[in-house]
């Protein structure tokens, strides 16, 4: 046992740099600050948009509401559909005959009060009888007749049937929003949107679209058989027993109201870092050097840096319509098929390995990390 003096003798001799003294807290009596709030979307949103975007949500919900008086299910191509009009895109469609691609077209312009024409592409259709031509008389000289172009919604049905002479005569008016015929150009009436029907099961009397001209569809849009349980509700309300205009489609939204939403979508807040990665899932399609996705070797082209510019305000317009004023990476995720499938060119190697475009959208998802 050692003894206490030896103990105390030994805490003397020790340096006083070694020992350690705790300074006294102080308590103090006043109240503990409160935390910083972190910063969220919220705080960088005008309160007035959320409002706005409300409303927009209520009337969107009332023309989804008409279309279903018509429309048995493919809830799914009409959401696509909302979302490709209010970012003020043109929408390609494609899908079998007789799964209502046509008539979800025409309920939603009789539900949004806008002026619709159809033109069925056929072999023999030329370029006049899209735009216009100029014709002569004696009474009135010289004057334009103007084609079924000129309306807010157009329904190109069946564009594969025609040859790309023909199918090439909706560029300037899909990127400009304009026609010229002779030497006179002349704006569209906004909105204005195309919708191109494509019959993907014939392989006769049909043409492939030209790239330049696929690229400037903001959407492709995908319409799949419906469930029994809605073919059943299909047989029961039909337009076969029926007369469109038995079902009373009321207009419950003006050309005025669809272009305040296209308006809205443009001020929908994306953070850096979803502009980041949508960056970074475009550049996965590109068959460049340092490219490491495994699905490739498949691509012959990939998507140009239009496709960005579309994921970017698709993105948007699918916040809008989940009722949000701020991007998510899920709204990424949700418009990428649309945007992208018809952007990425399969290589022959790809081809006849049965790869398909999905394919690799959904590597390209899985691989890019979600910030």
């Amino acid at each position: 046992m050692v003894s206490k003096k030896i103990v105390k003798k030994r805490l003397k001799g020790s340096p006083k740099s070694k020992i350690k003294r705790r300074k006294p807290v102080k308590i103090s009596k006043n109240k503990p600050k409160k935390a910083k709030p972190i910063k969220k979307h919220s705080e960088k949103i005008d309160p007035k948009l959320i409002k706005e975007i409300q409303k927009s949500n209520i009337k969107i919900n009332e023309i989804k509401k008409e279309i279903k008086k018509v429309v048995v299910g493919q809830d799914k191509a009409i959401n696509d559909l909302l979302a490709c009009l209010i970012s003020g895109g043109n929408a390609l469609l494609e899908g079998v005959p007789g799964i209502a691609k046509t008539l979800i077209i025409k309920s939603l312009a009789q539900s949004v009060r806008c002026t619709s024409k159809r033109i069925q592409f056929t072999a023999d259709l030329l370029p006049t009888d899209i735009t216009g031509f100029t014709a002569y008389s004696r009474q009135k000289g010289f004057f334009v007749v103007k084609g079924p172009i000129f309306a807010n919604f157009v329904l190109a049905d069946e564009i594969n049937r025609s040859p790309p002479k023909v199918q090439s005569a909706l560029i300037e008016v899909m990127q400009e929003k304009q026609v010229t015929i002779g030497t006179k150009t002349y704006h569209l009436d906004a909105p204005f949107i195309i919708f191109a029907t494509e019959n993907p099961l014939e392989n006769r009397g049909v043409y492939k679209l030209p790239e330049a001209q696929v690229d400037r569809f903001l959407f492709k849009i995908m319409l799949t058989y419906p469930s029994i349980e809605e073919e059943e509700g299909i047989m029961d309300s039909n337009v076969t027993l029926k007369k469109f205009e038995d079902y009373k489609i009321k207009p419950v939204a003006s050309p005025t109201e669809i272009l305040r939403m296209q308006e809205l979508v443009k001020q929908i807040y994306v953070s850096p870092k979803i502009k980041n990665y949508i960056a970074k899932i475009v550049a996965q399609t590109r068959p460049a050097k340092g490219n490491d996705l495994k699905s490739a070797k498949h691509i012959e082209w990939g998507a140009s840096p239009r496709a960005s510019i579309n994921l970017y305000v698709a993105a948007r317009a699918n916040a809008l319509l989940a009722n949000r004023a701020f991007v998510t990476p899920q709204d990424v995720k949700d418009i990428a098929y649309n945007v992208l499938r018809h952007r990425i060119i399969l290589n022959y190697q790809g081809q006849i390995s049965g790869v398909s475009t999905e394919n690799i959208i959904s590597d390209i998802l899985n691989k890019v990390k979600v910030p």
